[in-house]
Parts: structure tokens; C-alpha cells; sequence
């Protein structure tokens, strides 16, 4: 890192430092660029645009069995992200965070349940968890890894070293195109009827109301709401937003790119949520914020304007969600 951005990376600590000490409890909203450190890739570019083929919508995989066919197939290849992973800097300082007081509860957009590896409580997995999967016609849950071990018993074969070479997509999807027609997809054991679906929120769904009332809970408990990693592209993420600041909460944002509550922001800081959380941290545990444990923070005073930080080379692109 060159003298030119170390002082940019410490500005953007010492003002995300200020913000912290002024709203001492916030509420985290995360997205897949928490989790590109990890090795799960992501959606979206710097600008929010797609960086591959949307991902399967609810409809379609619900309608088309040739649509679960390759759904499944591809994810028998792909899935190995999601389960070689293990949390990244994002996540581990996000957990501390939480231990000192001053990160309330996560709302993350994520279904690779990193945060809850790294140690934090109090998180709402707004796309749920894709470790499992549920029956669509009973409700029966079993654990994923269980499901992908039928899945290869009734294919055998299918996990050729050609497949193992595609490329991964996020959310355990891989790049792959074969004819699908011949991969067996079974149904569920305990009804005979239903349709196995992993048990996250697809495109094209609508997250559980319980769930959103829950977030909702969170956002409105803190004094100020934190986006890391995340665009916001995506209507079930960026409604967390909206919600703080039509309360006249303040808003912060740590990501790479452009996101689509950019105009809300009293702070946006264009750096790695990974290394500007494990600054904060470290930052923190030398001088906690006295009022992050014990009260809540006095009258805010309307929040500044937005204002960006852009770090050295511009942004690699690690915008998701």
C-alpha cells in the first residue's frame, strides 16, 4: 500500500471511527462483498450491474422440472464454495463488534452463515440459510450436504474432473452447461410429493413477513444503521435503508461501488469492508465507546451530507447484492 493510500485508509477509519463514537449502537445490513474473502464470488459489479446471467428465479424453478435438473446438477458441482468457506476479516470483526457493544444485531443478505462461524448472535438471515433444504409440499427440512450425497448416489458419474473445472458462481452455483435431461432429482422421502428447494429466498420470492419484522426490529432499536458490502440492488436489502432513514436515522456504508441508497448516506466509504471493519475493531478495543454498552446515544443532530471516499486504484468490482 503506498503513503498515498495508507492516508487515505486512514481517513476513511478516522471518520468511520467519529460515526461510531457519535451513534454507538448500530444495526448492520451485509451483503456478498463480506463474503468475497472468503472465496464465494458475487453478483454484482462495481456499478450494480450483473457480472453473470441472473441467478434461477422462484417461478421457473418451481414450474419447469428441466429448471431443478440444472439447477441441482450445477449445485452438486458448485456447492463446494459455500462449504469450503470460512469467515473472512468482515465477518470476525463484525463478531467483535458485537462483543463490545457496538454492532446490535446483522442483517445480512447472505445464506452462507459465516457470521454465525465467526461468533455473531444476533443475526437475521433476511435469504435464509442454504445448508438446508426444505420439502415445498410438507415442510420437511434436511440438511443439504445429506441431500447433495443422494444426489451424487443417483448420478453417479456426474462429478467428472470436467465439471470439477467450472467456474463458480455465488450462492453455490457453478458454470456449467451439459444436457441435464439424464440427472435424477428426487423428491421428498417423507411425503412422497413434495419438491426439494434449498431454503433461501430466491429471485422472484417474497422474504417471510416474520423475518422482515424481525430486521425491522433491529433497525429500529439502533442508533444508526451500517450497509457493508452490499449495493442494495435488491429491494429486500435496501428497504432496511429507506426504513432508517424516513426515521431520521443516520447511515453509513462501507463498499466497492455504487449502490442504490448512495443518496441517503451521511457517510459512504468506497474501501474493503474486510479491512476497514478490522481497523474499526482494533481502533475500538483501544478506546471502546462508552455509550455502546451501558445507554443509548443522546439527541442527533440532522445528519451531515453524503460524501465518498475512494480508495487507491478505484474499486476491483466486489459489489454485490
Amino acid at each position: 500500500m503506498t503513503d498515498t493510500a495508507e492516508s487515505r485508509q486512514a481517513a476513511a477509519l478516522s471518520r468511520l471511527t467519529d460515526f461510531v463514537a457519535r451513534y454507538p449502537r448500530l444495526a448492520v445490513v451485509t451483503g456478498a462483498g463480506v463474503s468475497t474473502d472468503s472465496g464465494i464470488p458475487d453478483y454484482r459489479d462495481a456499478s450494480g450491474a450483473w457480472k453473470c446471467p441472473p441467478p434461477m428465479q422462484h417461478r421457473e424453478f418451481m414450474s419447469r422440472h428441466e429448471a431443478r435438473q440444472r439447477y441441482w446438477a450445477r449445485a452438486l458441482v458448485g456447492f463446494r464454495a459455500l462449504q469450503q468457506a470460512r469467515p473472512a476479516a468482515a465477518h470476525r470483526a463484525l463478531a467483535e463488534l458485537e462483543a463490545l457493544g457496538v454492532v446490535t444485531g446483522i442483517i445480512t443478505q447472505n445464506v452462507d452463515g459465516l457470521h454465525q462461524q465467526a461468533g455473531s448472535r444476533r443475526v437475521v438471515d433476511l435469504h435464509g440459510r442454504a445448508e438446508l433444504v426444505r420439502c415445498m409440499h410438507c415442510g420437511a427440512r434436511r440438511m443439504r450436504h445429506d441431500f447433495h450425497a443422494e444426489l451424487a448416489a443417483r448420478n453417479p458419474g456426474w462429478q467428472t474432473a470436467d465439471a470439477a473445472r467450472a467456474a463458480l458462481r455465488p450462492d453455490g452455483d457453478a458454470d456449467l452447461e451439459r444436457d441435464f435431461a439424464g440427472f435424477t432429482v428426487p423428491g421428498c422421502g417423507r411425503c412422497g410429493q413434495g419438491i426439494y428447494k434449498p431454503d433461501v429466498v430466491f429471485f422472484g420470492d417474497s422474504v417471510p413477513a416474520a423475518r422482515v419484522a424481525q430486521a425491522m426490529a433491529l433497525v429500529e432499536a439502533a442508533d444508526a444503521l451500517l450497509v457493508a458490502g452490499s449495493s442494495l440492488m435488491v429491494y429486500s436489502g435496501y428497504r432496511f435503508a429507506r426504513a432508517a432513514a424516513r426515521a431520521g436515522k443516520p447511515l453509513a456504508c462501507v463498499n466497492l461501488g455504487r449502490t442504490r441508497a448512495d443518496e441517503l448516506y451521511a457517510l459512504k466509504l468506497e474501501a474493503s469492508a474486510g479491512e476497514l471493519l478490522s481497523g474499526l475493531t482494533a481502533a475500538l478495543r483501544a478506546a471502546p465507546p462508552a455509550a455502546g454498552r451501558h445507554h443509548r446515544s443522546p439527541p442527533r443532530e440532522p445528519a451531515p451530507p453524503a460524501r465518498a471516499w475512494h480508495g487507491s486504484g478505484g474499486p476491483p468490482g466486489a459489489t454485490p447484492r
